[in-house]
């Protein structure tokens, strides 16, 4: 069963992995704002209600090796993040790495989750690899919010 568990979520991570792919490509496409920057960690922050279940909750070594992992994901995020100014609105720039990054960054991901699927109950590596997302995501809005910010007082 927990073999079945560790597929389900590596498959469902590359499910999720090329969806975000297709929404920031599609993004490109049309103007940023506040909103778009703010919501998604907001969203995903619903899934922090897993840590309610006993079995989802992580230790503090576990906690912490998890957001460091997330933090460190995030500076590639951050790094490859920029904005432009087109027809008076703000947009993100189409990266050209952003595809090989985000590969690299769900393969990476995987093989660490299989690598620990053999060490750590299904549900610790849930909790563990959600708090990875959000302390990937959240620095990495942030960062966003700031850019966006800049480039919008200094044009506006």
């Amino acid at each position: 069963m927990s073999e079945l568990f560790v597929y389900f979520s590596i498959i469902s991570g590359l499910i999720m992995g090329s969806i975000v792919y297709f929404i920031r490509m599609k993004s490109t496409k049309k103007p940023m704002s506040i909103r778009k920057i703010v919501l998604p960690p907001i969203m995903m922050s619903t899934g922090a209600l897993m840590y309610i279940y006993e079995p989802f909750r992580l230790s503090p070594l576990e906690i912490l090796e998890s957001i460091v992992l997330g933090l460190v994901f995030s500076v590639i995020l951050i790094v490859t993040t920029k904005f432009e100014v087109r027809d008076d609105d703000i947009y993100l720039i189409q990266n050209k790495l952003f595809p090989i990054i985000l590969v690299s960054l769900l393969v990476i991901r995987t093989v660490i989750k299989w690598l620990l699927s053999e060490t750590f109950d299904p549900m610790t590596l849930a909790g563990m690899f959600f708090l990875v997302g959000f302390s990937m995501i959240v620095p990495w809005r942030i960062s966003m919010y700031f850019k966006y910010q800049n480039l919008k007082d200094k044009f506006y």
